[in-house]
Parts: structure tokens; C-alpha cells; sequence
């Protein structure tokens, strides 16, 4: 074999950070002068990144025979649909789904990479720990492309929210509610006090939604916003993104002042460490991997107040008063964003780490 080459084999159903993911490690391994394939019939390649599960069983178990190295890279589990009806084919997909990651992490990987300290103790809690090597190594993204560096095109007179997640349907709607209801609670903390060191006037709060949702999902949650009672209170807006491309990214998180987190229990969202590169501070609750991600300088994460395993009611006052804190000092927040950016997060280092794993370096 003259070239370096390594097979990248997608999830199942590939869609959001997954993508992201296949995306930037493709572009880190080419720049590194390694090529990529996708498929186990194209060979030769040295190593194999299986990314989540595949129903490509044979192919992998040929593979590992030959001595070709098998890493499996994991976040977590199919959980909402055992919380939220999402309909029997969902229900069944997401079982499925979960069966194959546990036969490719139990069977076949010669080593498994957990996105997140979170993620390795999910695991570990409902299968038990493997035999097998297994190592953290946190998702990364381009600190020249995601960066503070341009123009923050805030709302004159608003305080913007984003929200940016891949989908939110199939049990994930429940964070947009969420997400509404902190706007209308930050509505109600600038009644008293709108002027901030850096958003002076505040007059509206706005919810910027990014990802894919349903029109149904749409005009619910629009028409609970009408419903709202606006009298002595700022103005609330919804915007919805739609499905955005990957370049529009950097761009929409620098002009917001606040991300929300809504994915609860999460093994290593994208999205927050986006933000966090594009000095755009992260609020969001206490579960999966956020207090791995967000240190103090930031953003701030609080407490769920309920059961998240269940999406009890969370507690969205102390969010709200967190968010308030946030920009109370949101310059100080930025910089600190892309400073945890920096130190944790960069595309080069999480490269390098799947390299040693992938080629036992």
C-alpha cells in the first residue's frame, strides 16, 4: 500500500453532528495527505472508523478477519421513543439502531472512542464496560472558519436566543418549548432591568431556531407564542432558519448574543462547540455533556430541576436568571467562550487523536 488509506463507515441514518463529523474528519485525514474511503469493498485501507453503528456486519467482521484495525466511534443511545410516542417505525428503527451499536461494540471494534466522559458512562452503566481499549476524544471543529473574527449582526434593540440543533422532531420538539418558554421568562427579567453593557434598549427577545422542523411543529409553538399575554413586556419574536449549509454556520452563531442548548443528555453537541469558537457563550441545562463542555467563562449550565431521563418540567427560571447573568457581562463571556474553544476543541487535535487510535501510534 503506497497511500495511507482509512475507511470511514457512516452511521445508519447519517444526519447532523454525525455528518459534521464525517465531514471534518475527512477534510483533517486529506490535509494530512491520508485518503478516505466510504465503503468496506474498497480496498485496501489500514484502519477502519466505524461512526455510531452500520447494518454492514459481514463487511466489518471481513475486515477485522483480514487484521484489518476496527475503531467504533460512540455517543449515546436511542432514548426519547421509550419517553415520547414517535409513532412504531420509529420506535423500531431507534431499537434496531441501538442493537447494532451494542453487537458492533461488543463483538467486532478493537477499540471504542466515547465522544464524551458522559457518553463512555452511559454505556458502561446499561452494557457494562468493554474489553476492549476505549478512550474520550471530544468532537473538534476549525478554529479559523468558527471564530469570533466578523461581523456580529445582532438586532438593534434585541437580545437574540439561537437554538441550532440537526432535527428537531421525533421527541426533540420538546426543547423548542423549552426554548419559548425561557424567551418569555427573559421577556419578564427585561421588564425591570433592559439595558446591559452591551445591548443597551432592549425592546424585543428573540428565538432563532436552526434546524429541520415540521410545519405542524411550527404552528404550535407559534400560536402558544400569540397566546402570550404582552402587555408591560418586551416583545417576543420566533424566526425559523430552516436547514442551514455548514458555511452559514459561523455567521448565524456570532449573531446571536445566547445559544440554548435544548438537546438534553447529549454526548458532545456540535452546535455548542461551535458557538463557543465563535466567542457566542452557551446556556443550557446540567445533563449529558455540557459540564464537560461549558466551563464558567463559557456560559453557564444549571440544574434540570426534574428527571431529564423522563423530560420532567424543567427549571426554566433558574436558566432564565443564568442567561440574565450571561449578559450582564457578555463581553467577558465571549472571550472566555472562545478561550474553552481553544484549549479543548480544534479540529487539528481531535484529528491527531483519532490517528493514534485508528493507526495505534
Amino acid at each position: 500500500m503506497n497511500t495511507l488509506r482509512i475507511c470511514l463507515v457512516p452511521r445508519v441514518s447519517g444526519v447532523g453532528g454525525m455528518v459534521s463529523f464525517q465531514r471534518r474528519l475527512t477534510e483533517g485525514l486529506t490535509k494530512r495527505g491520508i485518503e478516505v474511503c466510504f465503503d468496506l469493498n474498497d480496498t485496501p485501507y489500514a484502519a477502519v472508523l466505524v461512526i455510531g453503528g452500520s447494518r454492514q456486519l459481514l463487511g466489518l467482521w471481513r475486515a477485522r478477519r483480514q487484521g484489518v484495525r476496527v475503531v467504533q466511534r460512540l455517543n449515546g443511545m436511542n432514548w426519547l421513543h421509550r419517553v415520547r410516542y414517535t409513532g412504531a417505525k420509529h420506535f423500531i428503527r431507534s431499537e434496531m439502531g441501538n442493537l447494532l451499536l451494542a453487537l458492533i461494540r461488543a463483538r467486532i471494534a478493537h477499540q471504542i472512542v466515547y465522544q464524551s466522559e458522559f457518553a463512555r458512562r452511559w454505556w458502561e452503566q446499561v452494557y457494562g464496560e468493554t474489553r476492549v481499549p476505549h478512550g474520550v476524544i471530544y468532537n473538534g471543529v476549525n478554529l479559523d472558519i468558527y471564530t469570533p473574527e466578523g461581523e456580529r449582526k445582532s438586532p438593534e434593540g434585541a437580545v437574540r436566543l439561537l437554538m441550532v440543533e440537526g432535527n428537531l422532531m421525533g421527541g426533540y420538539e420538546h426543547g423548542l418549548g423549552v426554548g419559548l418558554n425561557l424567551v418569555k421568562r427573559l421577556g419578564d427579567h427585561l421588564t425591570a432591568a433592559n439595558n446591559f453593557s452591551s445591548i443597551k434598549d432592549v425592546r424585543r427577545v428573540e428565538l432563532v431556531v436552526a434546524g429541520r422542523v415540521s410545519e405542524s411543529v411550527r404552528r404550535r409553538f407559534e400560536n402558544a407564542l400569540h397566546e402570550r399575554d404582552m402587555k408591560g413586556s418586551p416583545e417576543i419574536s420566533l424566526r425559523w432558519l430552516g436547514v442551514v449549509l455548514p458555511e452559514r454556520i459561523p455567521e448565524i452563531d456570532r449573531s446571536a448574543h445566547l445559544l440554548f442548548s435544548a438537546d438534553v443528555n447529549s454526548a458532545c453537541p456540535n452546535s455548542v462547540i461551535e458557538a463557543i469558537a465563535c466567542g457566542t457563550p452557551v446556556v443550557g441545562f446540567a445533563t449529558g455533556a455540557l459540564p464537560e463542555i461549558i466551563s464558567e467563562q463559557a456560559g453557564r449550565v444549571v440544574p434540570y430541576g426534574g428527571n431529564p431521563w423522563r423530560l420532567e418540567p424543567p427549571n426554566v427560571a433558574d436558566l432564565a436568571r443564568a442567561s440574565v447573568e450571561i449578559l450582564e457581562n457578555l463581553d467577558d463571556f465571549r472571550i472566555g467562550a472562545r478561550a474553552r474553544a481553544e484549549s479543548m476543541f480544534g479540529l487539528d487535535h481531535m484529528v491527531e487523536a483519532y490517528l493514534q487510535v485508528l493507526l495505534e501510534r
